[in-house]
């Protein structure tokens, strides 16, 4: 005969029915417990993966946006027969070769108070500016620069866009402009990844034969010409602003300025 009256913590909780409230907040605890440490075990050990498939991404950008991008080819070996990576200072425009162009990362230097200044007048909306960025030299069989790859983010309407832009060695004329990473609107801003729309930029030049900033994103072709101007996405008149800005912002002075015209001059 079992014992009316167990004694112990075990023994009354053993004892309660089973759909007691202490024995459901017990199970619904224990399972929860139980999700987390599998949630937290597969993110651990999946993290080099997913960060080495987030690495293979961000280079088949640079290699679409060179260009050079096939179908199947081995990604990696491709990446690294092709481009140099270079660690720029944005404020001189000169190569840093202390920093390991490899390792470093952008856009976590961007949130690192060591190694970025906060922005007061801030176009492309980036918060903070980077003391150095990342660019990719696409190397002539001379070895002389063929094309340089250059980074380039800044907000739209819902997002921070992340891209690539491709420039000709003489470092004004768009080889293309490639994003690879947004949240803007599907059928709307998110039409910066419509082919037909990126292929605009094929061609057009960044600055005039005075050295002024021109490359435009608007709906009408602006005083400086045809050769200047990217149509604006129908019905994403935000996001074509944002593109705007942070195109104009990162080929400025306050940008990659300094770099291209070193870059023009053949000092780079």
């Amino acid at each position: 005969m079992p014992d009316e009256n167990p004694q112990g913590f075990l023994a009354r909780f053993k004892a309660m029915p089973v759909d007691s409230t202490p024995k459901t907040i017990f199970v619904a605890v224990t399972l929860c417990l139980f999700c987390s440490m599998v949630v937290a075990f597969a993110a651990v050990s999946l993290r080099p993966v997913q960060e080495a498939n987030q690495l293979r991404d961000k280079r088949i950008n640079i290699l679409q946006v060179a260009g050079i991008y096939e179908e199947g080819m081995d990604v990696n070996a491709a990446f690294t027969e092709f481009f140099t990576p270079k660690v720029v200072e944005l404020e001189t425009g000169e190569y840093n070769d202390e920093i390991d162009a490899v390792t470093y990362d952008d856009r976590a230097a961007m949130q690192d108070l060591t190694l970025s200044v906060a922005l007061t007048d801030d176009p492309a909306g980036i918060g903070r500016k980077p003391n150095y960025r990342t660019v990719y030299l696409l190397e002539a069989e001379d070895g002389s620069i063929d094309k340089v790859i250059l980074p380039i983010n800044g907000y739209g309407l819902w997002s921070t866009l992340w891209g690539f832009i491709a420039l000709e060695a003489n470092g004004n004329d768009i080889f293309g402009l490639q994003f690879y990473e947004h949240a803007e609107t599907p059928g709307l801003g998110a039409e910066v990844d419509n082919p037909r729309w990126r292929t605009q930029w094929n061609g057009k030049k960044l600055r005039d034969e005075e050295g002024d900033l021109e490359i435009t994103v608007a709906k009408t072709v602006p005083p400086a010409g045809q050769e200047f101007h990217v149509d604006a996405l129908a019905g994403a008149t935000l996001t074509s602003v944002g593109v705007d800005n942070l195109v104009r912002y990162w080929m400025g002075e306050e940008g990659f300025g300094p770099y291209l015209e070193r870059l023009k001059e053949g000092d780079a």
